[in-house]
């Protein structure tokens, strides 16, 4: 029997978060991790879709340096191999950080299976020799246990994915060379970035989305301006649409899409990538052992959000086995961590509050949001009051010249003014970048006027958000 203070099983973000900051608060600490640390996020989500995804921007540069500003340059061809050996040295170094960390941080990674035997013990199979194999067998944990298992992509019935035809997420960058057309299944973020990157690369797109609109959880306009922005990339948008049926061909996938008027379509596809969300994993954690069980979406919900804390004492929850509010976002589980190692430590963190964790897709054009939708504000009861303005209403916005908006949703202050402000959304190049300072705000409970009092720099797209709250307190110059 081994004994230590904390054991982690899931060395993804969530989980090698609370490791590293449990280390750091003076904690002896095991992680247990079968696959690679790093998790889903690093090694076939957040960090190798995104090298890939700024790929896409550079090809789709050298179409507006031609088409717009008459730079006569042109697109040879994309050397898939040298891309995805890019891709894959930046995944790789990115590893060899997070392992580095870990180690200096005196955490204890044991390659290997890890399931609950107890309300404080854990059996680890080891998967390596040597020093793995040496810490395999029971362990107890003095403090307490971090489940950070994570979660895969969901599937629908059908074809399986072959890693080829029909892929998933989770696949869809390791898939072998470009196809030159797609069909994404599912509007929410991950297949419409999926969708973009096809979509820079030449590939004709088709993004089928069951909702009556992209995004369906973001504010109603950020879909609209979206939504405008990839039909004018070409890529066929078709929204309150099902899959009703989907053949593997010799060199594609048959797809029947039933739209939300007309009939069903019949069309041909190199590739289907299924992005309908994902489904924690739990399988081989022996929930039942520390009389713990998921709930009826398979999550495992926390007795005390607070602490993140299960109905068995000791043993917390973090990342995608959570079940909302919390969001399935990789920054998000790093604030879990950070939040259940101190709270194993002894300390009172302050409770995480997700409505002012910002979320971000990462497509051509980029959407970023902090708070409500104008749609839950109202739900929720506020009497609201908004401000759009477009990027292009400064001058920086006409320089990328791709369109997008900033938008705010306040609660109605006396007199029909504006007070604190609930929720801010953006669309448009580089937003990503830019909502950061939003999270403040919406986090701060501040009003237009206290944003009002700052200045922005000029010439910048962050212009367009101090003149939407210079407006709504009243001061604005470009009244739109």
């Amino acid at each position: 029997m081994h004994e230590t203070d904390i054991i982690v099983i899931g060395g993804g973000t969530g989980g090698y978060s609370t490791a590293l900051r449990a280390a750091a608060l003076g904690l002896d600490v095991v992680l247990a991790e079968r696959d690679l640390v790093g998790g889903t996020c690093l090694h076939r989500g957040c960090i190798p879709s995104k090298a890939m995804l700024h790929a896409a921007e550079l090809v789709d540069g050298i179409a507006e340096a031609r088409e717009r500003w008459g730079v006569k340059a042109t697109l040879e061809a994309v050397d898939w191999s040298a891309l995805t050996a890019t891709r894959d040295d930046i995944v790789a170094r990115n590893h060899r950080g997070v392992e580095g960390h870990l180690s200096h941080a005196g955490v204890r990674v044991v390659r290997g299976s890890a399931a609950l035997t107890g309300a404080r013990t854990v059996r680890v199979e080891p998967t390596g020799t040597g020093a793995d194999a040496e810490a395999g067998g029971e362990w107890t944990a003095r403090r307490g246990i971090v489940l950070a298992t994570g979660s895969r992509p969901r599937t629908l019935p059908g074809p399986a994915p072959d890693g080829r035809r029909v892929v998933t997420s989770d696949d869809a960058l390791y898939a072998p060379g470009l196809p030159a057309s797609v069909l994404v299944l599912g509007g929410g973020a991950i297949g419409v970035e999926y969708a973009s990157l096809h979509r820079s690369m030449g590939a004709d797109v088709t993004l089928v989305e069951a909702a009556d609109r992209l995004l369906p959880l973001e504010d109603a306009d950020v879909s609209r301006h979206l939504t405008r922005g990839l039909k004018k990339r070409g890529i066929e948008v078709l929204t309150g649409a099902r899959l009703e049926q989907a053949e593997t061909l010799p060199d594609g996938v048959r797809v029947t899409v039933r739209p939300a008027r007309g009939e069903p379509r019949t069309l041909d596809v190199e590739r289907l990538l299924v992005a309908v969300g994902r489904a924690p994993v739990t399988d081989g954690l022996n929930l039942g052992a520390a009389g713990l069980a998921t709930d009826d979406r398979g999550f495992v919900a926390p007795a005390d959000w607070a602490r993140l804390e299960t109905a068995v004492p000791g043993i917390h929850v973090v990342g995608d086995l959570l079940p909302p509010p919390s969001l399935g976002l990789a920054h998000a589980s790093f604030a879990e961590g950070l939040l259940v190692a101190e709270t194993l430590a002894g300390l009172s963190p302050r409770p995480l509050d997700y409505a002012t964790v910002p979320r971000v897709t990462y497509s051509s054009p980029q959407t970023a949001s902090v708070g409500l939708s104008e749609a839950q504000a109202r739900e929720r009861g506020h009497d609201v009051v908004t401000n759009t303005m477009p990027l292009t209403a400064v001058a920086k916005g006409m320089v990328h010249g791709q369109g997008g908006m900033v938008k705010v949703v306040a609660e109605r202050a006396g007199g029909g003014g504006a007070g604190q402000v609930l929720g801010v959304h953006l669309v448009g190049p580089h937003v990503s970048e830019m909502v950061a300072e939003s999270q403040l705000i919406v986090g701060w409970d501040a009003d237009p006027a206290d944003v009002a009092q700052h200045i922005h720099p000029h010439p910048t797209l962050s212009e367009a958000v101090g003149e939407v709250f210079l407006t709504l307190a009243g001061r604005g110059l470009h009244q739109i």
